[in-house]
């Protein structure tokens, strides 16, 4: 006869996260009635977490070492704060069974499984041994110092951690020191451990993964499962539940899935929620990667599919609740995707910097959805700072309906409608993968976005001749503002004349650098714009202007901050920024010069001055938001200038190099 397990009431919880998690678990708690409390850095300190908790508390310092992955200064915190539970979200040291275990020993209740259980799928080495003996099919582990060519292509990967730092893939033998070197200072500085490790790498895998849920009373659920095929740079961009191969395949797969998942975390007496991940190829044979000993950031796409609160779970057999043995059915389809402030089209660089406008079309935020819809889960507000010190991650945006097709269109028309001013986002790319027939037809593999071309799928939504339209609005929005705000004769519109005068012309840049020059003339009765044929002016004011073209009338939402000018209208947006009619001339750049395209640490240099380079060699790197990020050479010419060292703080645009040509004086 087992022992009966003592419940353990939990009255105040305190989230070891930052951020959009922590407003998840904050939204949960309150419903059950809990208190919370928050922990801040110093960049963190107005975020909207520390807003949304009853209390917090100051964790001196900015980055995550000094801060988020201080686990003495975090029980320190739940103490002072009287929280008698500590729920460590994602990241960081959701993952620590130290952590888990100091949490314990200091006679708080630990929201998430058993030290055992997170120590045995830890190093990731270690729980493929495990996986491997309870008969779960696994891929080949191979040490790095014993790879031979006819192991390529190969996967590096950190032993310590996920969510793409300390991957990488290496496909020639010569590569392979630099690129394990890599992955070990990336898992080093993300996880506090070096350790990396090969497998094969499957070029058109599938990342199909398995939700569960597991008490101390011996139920363990498996709680349908995910498709996170769709990555970059081994991170997950879009993910989905049920997933597409699952059920083009059909037959058993599912089941087959859910029972291997079960004698995963049976195997190591696991204890709340966790996800167990499969890599599997076209035909449905499925290989064990890891389990994540942790809510997974994708966990939304279940709790719609299945009605079911996994944080609240949690917190309930954190509590000694035992799970009904039923298991929670899944209807209709959910898909989520990462908004990031980052430009894929630029090599998917990471932006930093503020947020002037976030404004996502939500039916529901952070909570279940009872019908079709959008839930928004972000811990972003207008105004908030995305710093270099975490991810750059501002949304996450779910939708939910009966069918795969609509779950696809209903994200896809929020996204679009979105506002979203201050820094560049992956927005349209998103958008256009939802789009997408290839994505449409389900078929999406770990390939999926080299397959239809990132140059494809990171198009602008905005067509040129759109934002020629977005450019024109900008310009009589910005003259009704310069209008409004005159002393004398402030009713006539900017630039009206008795007598008919010349056109008027303000000039913007795109975010591709291009040049519009918008003109328009405000006579007594009507507004012209030239350049916009059968286009007529309905009105003008400074935050709106309504346009008809060919008898179709669009309004465009017009917000100026500085000198960027954003222009939101139904389905696309367009940010510009105006050019000055005087260049200050200390503000050029010197020919050649090389600059900082993100801020950051340079971590390596390549050359030094007087070095010839050709036009792609790396000349240097650096580490921003936890990851390494290469600079190479533009053109071919001579280090005549180099900046920088190693250590260095960056901002955008300092000066890294100048590249001379051998004609340059």
């Amino acid at each position: 006869m087992t022992n009966p397990i003592t419940p353990t009431p939990i009255t105040s919880v305190l989230v070891a996260n930052r951020g959009e998690i922590a407003c998840r678990v904050f939204t949960t708690a309150k419903a059950l009635g809990l208190r919370t409390v928050a922990v801040y850095s110093d960049p963190d300190a107005d975020a909207p977490h520390v807003r949304q908790a009853d209390a917090a508390v100051h964790l001196p310092g900015s980055t995550s070492a000094e801060t988020y992955l201080r686990s003495e200064q975090i029980i320190a915190a739940a103490q002072a704060a009287g929280a008698d539970a500590i729920h460590p979200g994602y990241g960081f040291l959701s993952e620590n069974a130290e952590f888990a275990e100091a949490v314990v020993a200091a006679g708080l209740t630990w929201i998430g499984p058993p030290a055992g259980a997170i120590t045995a799928m830890g190093s990731k080495v270690n729980a493929k041994e495990l996986m491997a003996a309870a008969g779960v099919p696994v891929l080949t582990d191979i040490d790095p110092e014993n790879v031979t060519a006819d192991d390529l292509p190969l996967l590096i990967k950190a032993s310590a951690g996920g969510g793409g730092r300390g991957m990488r893939v290496v496909r020639d033998l010569s590569e392979l020191a630099d690129q394990v070197a890599g992955a070990r200072r990336e898992a080093e500085s993300a996880f506090g451990d070096p350790t990396v490790f090969c497998e094969p790498y499957i070029e058109r895998g599938h990342h199909i993964e398995v939700q569960v849920m597991a008490d101390a009373h011996g139920t363990v659920w498996a709680v349908g499962e995910r498709e996170c095929s769709i990555q970059r740079r081994h991170q997950k961009v879009v993910e989905e539940a049920p997933a597409p191969l699952v059920e083009r395949i059909g037959g058993d797969m599912r089941e087959r899935l859910y029972a291997a998942a079960r004698t995963a975390v049976e195997s190591i007496g696991y204890r709340g929620a966790g996800t167990v991940e499969f890599l599997a190829d076209e035909n449905g044979k499925f290989f064990f990667l890891e389990t994540n000993t942790r809510l997974q950031v994708e966990h939304p796409v279940t709790e719609l599919t299945t009605g079911t609160d996994l944080v609240e779970w949690q917190i309930r057999v954190a509590e000694g609740e035992a799970l009904p043995a039923q298991e929670p059915t899944t209807s209709g389809h959910s898909i989520e995707v990462r908004l990031y402030a980052e430009d894929p089209a630029n090599d998917w660089q990471p932006q930093s910097g503020t947020i002037t406008t976030i404004d996502l079309p939500a039916d529901a935020r952070f909570e279940l959805l009872d019908r079709s819809g959008v839930r928004v889960d972000s811990g972003i507000a207008d105004g908030s700072e995305i710093s270099t010190f975490y991810d750059p991650m501002l949304a996450k945006v779910i939708s939910f309906a009966p069918t795969r097709d609509r779950a696809a269109a209903i994200l896809a028309r929020a996204l679009s409608d979105a506002k979203i001013h201050g820094l560049v986002t992956n927005r349209d790319m998103l958008v256009n993968t939802l789009r997408d027939e290839t994505f449409l037809s389900g078929e999406t593999d770990t390939a999926y976005l080299d397959t239809v071309g990132l140059d494809v799928l990171s198009a602008p939504l905005a067509s040129d001749d759109a934002t020629r339209v977005a450019a024109v609005a900008a310009a009589l929005a910005q003259s009704a503002a310069n209008r409004s705000s005159a002393r004398m004769l402030g009713s006539l519109p900017s630039g009206w004349r008795n007598i008919a005068s010349d056109f008027q012309s303000k000039s913007y840049t795109t975010a591709a650098g291009d040049e519009i020059v918008a003109r328009y003339r405000i006579g007594r009765t009507t507004t012209e714009v030239p350049d916009l044929a059968d286009t007529a002016v309905v009105s003008i004011a400074p935050t709106e202007v309504v346009l008809s073209t060919a008898g179709v009338t669009r309004r465009y939402r017009v917000t100026v901050v500085g000198d960027a000018v954003h222009v939101d209208w139904p389905g696309a947006s367009v940010s510009l920024t105006r050019v000055p009619r005087y260049v200050d001339p200390a503000a050029q750049e010197r020919p050649g010069s090389l600059l900082a395209p993100m801020p950051g640490a340079v971590i390596r240099v390549a050359v030094g001055e007087g070095d010839r380079v050709t036009a792609g060699q790396p000349l240097l790197w650096l580490e921003a938001m936890k990851m390494e990020h290469t600079i190479s050479a533009p053109a071919d010419g001579i280090v005549s200038v180099l900046a920088v060292e190693v250590g260095r703080q960056l901002s955008v645009g300092d000066v890294l190099a100048v590249i001379s040509s051998e004609s340059d004086d």
